[in-house]
């Protein structure tokens, strides 16, 4: 954990937060904080700072807050992504989180097995806990929004357009000639699932702007092909 991210529900007033949950448990066993050390913190959602150990004992920590520091720049892509099976779908946003995406959408395609979307951690509860731990581990406040969408072709042809406005959109395929590291100015990412996306599917991307891009020779997990996307694509400016 290398922030403590604080709700409104934390303060005490306008200048000290408590902590009594598992945050509180991280401070006094891991951190090991005694009065007087300053703890970096934020709050979800909003800006950075620091929280100076006021008071901590078994029961509860009292931080003294300042909220002075901008969160982290975002990442200049939004995703959207073959809904993966569960034991992946975790990590995914737990990365998405820690890279900083704005936006996650999560779409159903021809190779996802229609159970996936009766995964317990596609609740909200579930998917806010995973991007909170993306948050903690990389010092940021600023949560994504994940967005659900159970079929493929009505997101493409109704929502994606107006998703691209004036960004690229690329779609992932491994017999692409052009890389994604080859792409300039703010993007969408399309990445399939396990398998890839079928050639309809990258066809009907294609139709409505989509360019076709690889990820380099290899073929990578749906996890791993997220990380690689986003740190092949972290430092593109805006065209």
């Amino acid at each position: 954990m290398n922030i403590i991210l604080l709700t409104p529900d934390d303060w005490l007033d306008d200048r000290v937060a408590v902590l009594t949950d598992r945050r509180h448990q991280h401070v006094r066993g891991v951190i090991k904080a005694s009065t007087g050390d300053s703890l970096r913190v934020g709050l979800i959602d909003g800006e950075c700072g620091s929280g100076r150990v006021i008071m901590s004992n078994d029961c509860e920590t009292r931080l003294e807050i300042t909220l002075d520091q901008p969160a982290p720049p975002r990442h200049p892509c939004d995703i959207v992504l073959a809904l993966p099976r569960p034991k992946m779908l975790r990590r995914v946003l737990r990365t998405v989180a820690e890279m900083g995406v704005v936006n996650l959408h999560l779409i159903h395609s021809a190779r996802v097995e229609k159970s996936f979307w009766q995964s317990p951690l596609l609740s909200q509860e579930k998917i806010r806990a995973a991007l909170l731990a993306g948050l903690e581990r990389s010092g940021d406040t600023r949560l994504p929004t994940v967005s659900l969408h159970h079929r493929f072709r009505p997101f493409v042809e109704d929502q994606l357009p107006e998703l691209i406005d004036n960004r690229t959109c690329c779609i992932a395929h491994p017999n692409a000639a052009v890389g994604l590291d080859e792409q300039s100015g703010k993007a969408i990412i399309m990445l399939g699932p396990e398998g890839g996306f079928v050639p309809f599917e990258v066809e009907l991307a294609q139709s409505i702007g989509a360019s076709a891009v690889h990820l380099g020779q290899r073929i990578l997990s749906v996890d791993t092909a997220v990380t690689a996307a986003l740190a092949r694509t972290a430092n593109l400016q805006s065209a």
